[in-house]
């Protein structure tokens, strides 16, 4: 059994953290830290968790960030961007595995991209160069050696789960890939804002820094990465009127010709020994309704009518697969736990 920390566990991503961690097989110890809670207790935050956190080894009790380092043999980053490179590198230096789920460690060794694009520096860059990139799907052997694990983004998830077998099977032409993405409005966090305010957003469905959101560059970085080859992508970010879940609506120009159930095939075959990515039958459509509180990413293929451009939809949970479970996954690969451990929750069907 091993000891967890949260740092930052009242935002969105803390709180499905905890949810995920408190029932999993391999986690005994559970501490919690929060700036603006610190001191209280977080079932009186989150009612939900108050019969979950009495049992032995859990103290709902918000603390700081240094006492829950100290306690736990692996911490959860969930702090705004540009704030968790301290944490990291306490836990690097002690051996600990430090997941981070904010844009921090991402990047790689790229502090250039990472200040024009989120406005921090760094001030310890051997952390950031010892990190790898946690999309478990493509990283696995790296994470399972890693200490310091930068949790992608959740549209920078759905993009590159969406259209992983396609690059890497050389399928996709790489010189226009579109991707539209819709996200519900716990991708923006708990702070409300007038965007995210109910009156604002309940009957609307609109697209926000269109050719300027900041996961654009996550989102090239990773692609060009999988195809070996610079990547022209263009990505537009709606909200939706939805608590959870994220819809990618990617197309492509074939780089070869072939059918639909040629290229279904072809996606089935690549994922076929991934836990964790559904490809649905032919003629269905993915959802974020049948993805709902579970880790999966459900792909669905279609061809325009010219049958030479690609149609895929890649659906998530933010929160989950594009959050907190993808974060759990990442610690079970990194500390040799059955990868599905915590994460086997079946999605609600309504």
């Amino acid at each position: 059994m091993i000891d967890c920390g949260i740092i930052g566990a009242t935002g969105y991503a803390g709180a499905e953290l905890l949810r995920l961690l408190s029932s999993h097989p391999e986690v005994g110890g559970l501490s919690l830290s929060s700036v603006s809670f610190e001191g209280d207790a977080m079932e009186r935050v989150y009612p939900n968790f108050l019969a979950s956190l009495k049992r032995p080894g859990v103290s709902g009790r918000l603390v700081n960030q240094d006492a829950v380092v100290e306690a736990s043999d692996i911490v959860f980053s969930c702090l705004p961007h540009g704030l968790a490179e301290k944490a990291a590198a306490e836990c690097l230096a002690a051996g600990k595995v430090f997941i981070d789920i904010s844009a921090d460690f991402r990047f790689g060794d790229d502090e250039e991209t990472f200040k024009a694009w989120y406005g921090k520096s760094w001030t310890n860059k051997a952390v950031h160069a010892a990190s790898v990139y946690g999309l478990p799907e493509l990283n696995r052997a790296l994470i399972a050696k890693a200490k310091v694990i930068g949790n992608p983004g959740c549209y920078p998830t759905s993009a590159a789960l969406g259209l992983l077998p396609a690059l890497k099977l050389g399928l996709a032409q790489t010189d226009r890939i579109i991707i539209d993405a819709a996200s519900g409005v716990t991708g923006a966090g708990r702070e409300p804002s007038k965007t995210t305010h109910y009156p604002e957003c309940a009957d609307g469905y609109t697209p926000y820094k269109i050719g300027e959101h900041r996961h654009t560059p996550e989102i090239i970085r990773t692609l060009s990465g999988i195809a070996g080859t610079e990547v022209n992508a263009i990505f537009t970010p709606h909200l939706a009127p939805m608590n959870r879940g994220i819809v990618s609506t990617i197309y492509f120009g074939l780089a070869k010709p072939a059918t639909l159930a040629e290229l279904h095939e072809a996606y089935l075959h690549f994922y076929s020994g991934e836990p964790f990515v559904r490809v649905l039958p032919e003629g269905m459509v993915s959802s974020n309704r049948y993805v709902k509180f579970s880790n999966y990413c459900d792909i669905s293929l279609h061809m325009a009518h010219d049958g030479k451009t690609a149609i895929i939809v890649s659906s998530i949970d933010n929160m989950v697969k594009g959050a907190a479970g993808q974060a759990v996954q990442n610690m079970n690969i990194a500390l040799g736990f059955n990868e599905t451990s915590g994460l086997t929750m079946i999605p609600p069907a309504f």
